[in-house]
């Protein structure tokens, strides 16, 4: 039996910095580079007819599913993987990624996402978020990518999605939350922008004041960015739907930023009844009860994560929560408890 072929849709402008890395780590896997531009000035377009890519230009619409969607249509392959120019496959996983979508009745397969953070390059490996997206999907399904910023590719059929999706263990790696390059690209006004002209749609998604939340908090305009984290949450509570644990985690982290101790407890408890499961928040609740010198309630919450790991799908995950970092604060407050024992 042949082997499912796989097209690569990106779209991009002024991505000379990273293309070639990105193409790189899948050339010898896809049977189809699409790219569409929107604008390069810069080396981008050369480089990509270096790997051989069919490249379409686009007029820019201020949207980026349009940009997606536009991709998706000039793409041939059986399946379709798509990448933004600042990330990259990790190498090594390229025959098991083939003999799962031979494999599978899934109409969506969910990737690893390592989202590094830090001011400048060498990226740390400890300094990173874990989160799975649907990265790679079924072509000629009906998959479209749906919204105007933090485009997301889902089946016209939204209901059939979640019996739809596996997940699948071969990472991405990407680069474009490291401050130089958010600078560069001024990333952030950017998406601001767009995000604004969103929020001010009638019936817009609760998800606009998460991201919009997101990009203040990036700036560390923290104020803000609690205000609208907290407009989210009622958002969705009011079309009666159960918060999604992003929100919480952003909120939490959001106050530690602030040294808001008592602000953010006991109220993160409701949070983890919500999601008993999300090693975050339980890392979260540790760090508050060791602010507030509670060391042998953090010590619990600390070796909860140690117990939960860092392994599941379904959330946004501080690399270190559900392990180095954990151990090091559980073995902060065995300190703390031993010192207190002798002190009294």
């Amino acid at each position: 039996m042949t082997a499912p072929t796989i097209s690569l849709c990106m779209i991009v402008k002024n991505e000379e910095q990273f293309i070639e890395q990105c193409l790189k780590s899948v050339n010898d896997f896809v049977q189809e580079i699409i790219i569409v531009d929107t604008g390069s000035t810069d080396e981008t377009i050369n480089i990509c007819e270096k790997y051989k890519a069919s490249v379409y230009s686009f007029k820019w619409t201020n949207n980026f599913a349009d940009a997606r969607n536009f991709g998706l249509s000039k793409a041939s392959g059986d399946w379709i993987l798509w990448l933004d120019a600042d990330e990259e496959l990790e190498a090594g996983n390229e025959q098991m990624i083939i003999e799962s979508i031979s494999k599978t009745n899934a109409a969506m397969l969910l990737m690893p996402i390592i989202n590094y953070y830090g001011e400048t390059f060498p990226v740390k490996k400890q300094q990173a978020y874990l989160y799975y997206q649907p990265r790679l999907f079924r072509n000629h399904i009906g998959v479209k990518f749906y919204n105007q910023i933090h485009e997301t590719p889902m089946l016209s059929n939204k209901n059939e999605v979640t019996e739809s999706i596996e997940s699948l263990k071969a990472p991405i790696h990407h680069y474009g939350y490291i401050e130089e390059i958010t600078k560069q690209k001024n990333k952030s006004q950017r998406n601001l922008q767009t995000l604004l002209i969103e929020y001010e749609q009638p019936n817009h998604s609760p998800w606009i004041e998460y991201h919009l939340a997101s990009e203040y908090y990036r700036k560390k305009e923290y104020n803000t960015a609690f205000l609208y984290i907290n407009e989210a949450i009622l958002g969705f509570l009011y079309q009666g739907l159960k918060p999604p644990a992003l929100l919480y985690r952003l909120k939490y982290g959001m106050l530690i930023e602030m040294n808001s101790f008592d602000g953010a407890w006991p109220a993160i408890e409701k949070a983890i009844l919500l999601y008993p499961d999300y090693v975050d928040l339980h890392f979260m609740k540790g760090l508050i009860l060791y602010q507030k010198e509670q060391y042998s309630d953090a010590l619990a919450s600390f070796e909860k994560c140690l117990e939960l790991g860092e392994g599941h799908t379904e959330y946004l995950i501080l690399r270190g929560s559900g392990s180095f970092k954990a151990t090091e604060y559980k073995h902060l407050c065995l300190k703390k408890i031993n010192s207190t024992k002798k002190n009294n």
